[in-house]
């Protein structure tokens, strides 16, 4: 009888000693959970794609086990990153076009085209990038010069913002348009009484680009995917799409081709895509989630677009525009606040975010936690920071350190106190959304960090930081770009912290973002980037 009690004590004690077995064990980590304390931790494991402890090392080498140990040391890891506002399909669709980005003269962009059209000999040249205010003269381009290289094949050359389009003859006669062409919305820039190809927001409408086909598309979201998972990106959010886009995703992500999560915003641009989802309802998978509508307010500030309460300062009488009417806005607003959907709408002028915040907060009245977000949220009347309180900013700090150079130049000194005021946003709210506006600014998310807290460009100008009393902190950029951005997105109860029972999205980190020198974040790097506890980088 000893004997089998002896026995029966032996066994309890290996059975109490018995590890659980996990898929994978990361250990010796600097890893910020982002949790409600913002807490670190050394280790944590996960099982079957999600988080199951986090802890010590020791705490979590004591009770699991894993065939897959991963010692990180010492290395600093965050959870996977997330950009709340970009432009994914586009920019992957965009590698298989003419690369603009960076030129630095109109010259230059001649250069690539032709060294573009000697590779592809395409029917219809497309190409996107440019930007005027990076060249030694800062005026927008005129068609002279592509209707001589490209008499007979069409050019549309979109600009960095995508709020601005130039076009040679070519494409003019295939569009039909003239001088003369009504366009509400918008603008046909003209000089000397003549196009000088240069469209703006609505008249880019105009131009009939050929259809891309499916198969570039996938090409496209995969490259994209490609790099986003490169920088640490695990979810992107699409600032508007459209139905067969989000449809063709959904598919590729079933057949496990596509592995990034996509927040698709669908487009809103187009009633009947507005009733098709709110009849559908909000649709949700674990890469997947179809709940927002993007809705454009009005254009950019690069391209005089945005819309403005008073004149812009360096062009007369000039004031910018609303994409739609005060009223059509009014309907949109209606039918989403009616259903479960969020609003998400593009606004940059201080006359936009004054026109949206008002009509959001008349058709949500007291409703909580609809969680409606302004985009760009750019230039803010001193008045208007108020309606921010229940509205959510989301911000992408690289316009910040793009625009500093001439923005004031754009709007006068006094309206630049409440532009790029990500602060100010954040006081009023609590929360903000980080984002990149990708193409429109570089993929890279580590420049995201650096121009939230820093508010610098990567020459270290200006010395003392761009209008600093509004820079985020570290922790708050941090958040910008998980937590808060998971939060944006209705997901922050599985994504945007290291924590159990979420998924087990999370980035090695070649350095200490949070602690390095300021001028060292820009050369933060991904050693390694985890999606369901899968590396796919």
């Amino acid at each position: 009888m000893k004997k089998i009690f002896s026995i029966l004590i032996l066994l309890l004690i290996l059975i109490s000693c018995q590890k659980e077995k996990v898929d994978s064990i990361v250990i010796n980590a600097n890893a910020y959970t982002v949790n409600n304390t913002f807490d670190k931790a050394e280790a944590f494991a996960i099982k079957e794609g999600k988080f199951v402890a986090v802890g010590s090392t020791k705490e979590i080498q004591d009770k699991y086990d894993s065939d897959n140990i991963i010692d990180a040391k010492n290395q600093t890891i965050v959870p996977g990153l997330i950009d709340a506002h970009c432009h994914f399909l586009r920019f992957g669709t965009g590698l298989q076009t003419a690369d603009l980005n960076g030129t630095k003269s109109y010259d230059e962009i001649l250069e690539r085209l032709v060294a573009f059209q000697k590779e592809k000999n395409a029917a219809f040249i497309k190409g996107r990038g440019w930007d005027q205010n990076d060249w030694e003269i800062k005026e927008f381009p005129t068609k002279e010069k592509l209707d001589k290289l490209f008499p007979n094949t069409p050019v549309a050359l979109t600009r960095v913002d995508g709020h601005a389009l130039l076009v040679n003859q070519a494409a003019i006669d295939l569009a039909s348009i003239t001088k003369n062409t009504k366009v509400s919305g918008g603008e046909i820039i003209t000089k000397n009484g003549e196009m000088t190809g240069v469209l703006i927001d609505a008249a880019m409408d105009f131009i009939k680009f050929p259809e891309t086909t499916k198969q570039e598309t996938i090409q496209g979201l995969l490259d994209a995917q490609d790099i986003c998972f490169s920088y640490g990106l695990t979810t992107v959010d699409d600032a508007g799409l459209d139905q067969k886009h989000i449809e063709l995703i959904d598919s590729l992500q079933k057949a496990n081709q596509l592995k990034m999560r996509v927040y698709a915003m669908v487009s809103g641009d187009k009633q009947k895509q507005i009733d098709y989802y709110i009849n559908k309802g909000i649709y949700k998978t674990d890469y997947l989630n179809v709940r927002s509508f993007k809705v454009y307010g009005d254009g950019a500030l690069g391209s005089r677009g945005a819309a403005m309460r008073e004149s812009y300062s360096d062009r007369d009488n000039h004031f910018g525009a609303l994409i739609y009417s005060p009223e059509r806005y009014q309907e949109i607003a209606r039918q989403i606040a009616a259903s479960e959907f969020q609003m998400n709408t593009h606004a940059i002028g201080d006359s936009a975010n004054t026109w949206l915040t008002k009509t959001y907060k008349e058709v949500l009245k007291d409703a909580k936690n609809r969680r409606w977000r302004i985009e760009h949220a750019q230039i803010i009347s001193a008045e208007d920071f108020k309606n921010f309180d229940n509205i959510l900013p989301s911000i992408q700090p690289t316009h910040a350190t793009s625009d500093m150079y001439w923005a004031e130049d754009r709007i006068g000194a006094e309206r630049m106190k409440g532009a790029y005021a990500f602060k100010d946003l954040l006081k009023e709210y609590g929360k903000v959304a980080l984002g990149t506006d990708f193409p429109v600014e570089q993929v890279n998310p580590f420049l995201t960090f650096y121009a939230s807290a820093i508010r610098k460009d990567l020459n270290n100008f200006p010395k003392d930081g761009f209008q600093m009393e509004n820079a985020l902190s570290r922790e708050e950029t941090l958040k910008g770009m998980t937590i808060w951005a998971a939060y944006s997105n209705f997901e922050e109860n599985e994504k945007g912290s290291i924590e159990v029972g979420k998924f087990a999205d999370f980035v090695i980190l070649n350095q200490n973002i949070m602690e390095v020198k300021g001028d060292k974040i820009p050369k933060t790097k991904a050693v390694a980037t985890y999606l369901n506890g899968e590396k796919v980088f």
